[in-house]
């Protein structure tokens, strides 16, 4: 048994090399590879492990065999990497590496630098509680496709929750999408062409990068502030690059937590009438103020603005369901476009998020998560500015706090120390496209209440020549 184990190893091993070796070009499309014979020997393997390997390779399509002439390349289109666009700016740490790292983490991982709540801080009762009532439901509702605009009740609710915002939205403006994220992607394919300017904060959220340049956008970032993006340098923008887009988020900002003024938001209203702006509004992260902050689209009533958003910070990310507002012949095109890629809606998790909203309890889980948050908010800034990190703000709301780290650090190299000790940080730089936020990094205050996370904190600054700090007090989770 442990031999045969071994033996799949090897297998495995000679499969990545050969994998490896197509990903960096080294192997083109229609090259040899190397014989049985030679490959077994440079690897110190048996011949019969290489067969096997290359039988593997074939049956997945990635090479085939020429009977009497050996192994090619298949002549398969190589895949789009998105890192190939753009500059490889600090690789090793970029947008990506945190991503994969949040989502990959182990059971023992701490994740302070991801962008959601810990699984115990999530409604699983009511989750548990529509499931339930899901697995009653008619076949229909289990088994066929959903309507495309999606389903019809969710929608009525979401239009009424807009309202409660001063966002007047029918449910025929709305749109339900997988997720924010697919929103976004929905909404490039039917606005851009590539080569197309979109503009974005710096900093922003780092997928608005990894998303654009997937649709081989150019891309401008417009310096942000604590009351919204900097009017100067947006008004420049505009005059020399005619951006197609704008993407920002109204309420709590990602990374920074700021909160745009109305003042801001007249301003940069006039200028996108004035050069033909369209702004998407992300707002994913609503349901955790204390008081509505001003909305674009409830200044601009879907004339120029686009509204998005999604449950997954507040409900579920597994239950992949968001939303599209838009003006009536935009969300027509927007229809078609949907159906052309993804074809129905996602029937079961409209009805999953549908009822759990419908549920009591599920505005009582927002009021006790604001205040959760509000207390972690609190007791983590505090905590940060023992060990000489500094907020750039206090946010009103929200689980971002965006830090200025001690003076001389480079947070991705906090970030890589961090990495050995099982702690996942998100550096400044994957958050700016200017590569401006070297010495900044962002926290999730829900993910920090881990002593543990504090000791590997704590150590990393000090290996990185930190000023002598004291030791912040543990907090119980």
């Amino acid at each position: 048994m442990v031999e045969h184990g071994v033996r799949q190893t090897r297998i495995t091993l000679v499969m990545d090399t050969i994998r490896q070796r197509i990903a960096s070009r080294a192997l083109g499309p229609g090259a040899k590879l190397p014989s049985v014979r030679s490959l077994a020997s440079s690897m110190k393997l048996s011949p019969a492990t290489v067969v096997e390997a290359y039988d593997r390779l074939a049956a997945e399509g990635v090479i085939f065999s020429r009977p009497g002439s050996g192994f090619y390349v298949a002549n398969q289109a190589l895949p789009f990497t998105v890192a190939e666009v753009g500059p490889r700016t600090d690789r090793a740490v970029d947008p990506f590496w945190v991503s994969r790292q949040s989502l990959e983490a182990g059971e023992d991982d701490l994740k302070p630098g991801c962008g959601w709540l810990p699984q115990s801080w999530l409604p699983n009762d009511s989750l548990r509680r529509a499931l339930r009532k899901l697995a009653r439901a008619r076949e229909g509702t289990l088994g066929d496709y959903g309507s495309p605009l999606g389903l019809p009740p969710l929608r009525q609710l979401l239009s009424r929750r807009m309202a409660e915002k001063g966002i007047e939205a029918s449910p025929d403006q709305i749109m339900l999408t997988e997720s924010g994220t697919q929103s976004i992607d929905l909404l490039c394919r039917f606005l851009l062409e590539p080569g197309d300017t979109v503009m974005v904060d710096d900093p922003c959220y780092f997928n608005f990068h990894a998303l654009l340049r997937a649709h081989r956008a150019k891309i401008v970032g417009v310096p942000y502030t604590p009351a919204g993006p900097d009017v100067e340098a947006f008004a420049h923008i505009l005059r020399e690059h005619w951006p197609r887009l704008y993407i920002t988020n109204s309420g709590i900002h990602n990374p920074t937590g700021a909160v745009l003024s109305p003042v801001i938001a007249h301003k940069v209203l006039k200028l996108a009438d004035q050069f033909d702006l369209t702004i998407v509004e992300d707002d994913i992260f609503a349901d955790f103020e204390h008081m509505s902050a001003p909305r674009l689209a409830a200044f601009d009533g879907f004339d120029r603005v686009i509204h998005i958003g999604s449950f997954s910070k507040t409900l579920s990310a597994s239950a992949r369901c968001g939303f599209i507002i838009a003006k009536p012949d935009w969300i027509e095109g927007l229809t078609d476009l949907k159906i052309a890629t993804s074809f129905g809606g996602g029937r079961l998790a409209a009805e999953l998020v549908f009822n759990v909203m419908s549920d009591g309890g599920y505005r009582k889980h927002l009021e006790a998560t604001r205040v959760r948050l509000s207390k972690a908010m609190r007791e983590v800034s505090s905590k940060l500015k023992n060990l000489g990190v500094t907020p750039w703000l206090e946010p009103q709301a929200g689980m971002f706090l965006w830090c200025q780290l001690p003076e001389d650090m480079d947070a991705a190299d906090i970030a890589r120390s961090a990495l050995k000790r099982k702690v996942i940080l998100a550096p400044g730089n994957v958050f700016s496209l200017s590569q401006s936020a070297t010495g900044f990094m962002r926290f999730n205050v829900s993910q920090m209440l881990d002593a543990r996370v504090w000791d590997v904190l704590e150590e990393t600054l000090k290996e990185r020549f930190a000023p002598s700090v004291s030791r912040p007090h543990a907090t119980a989770g």
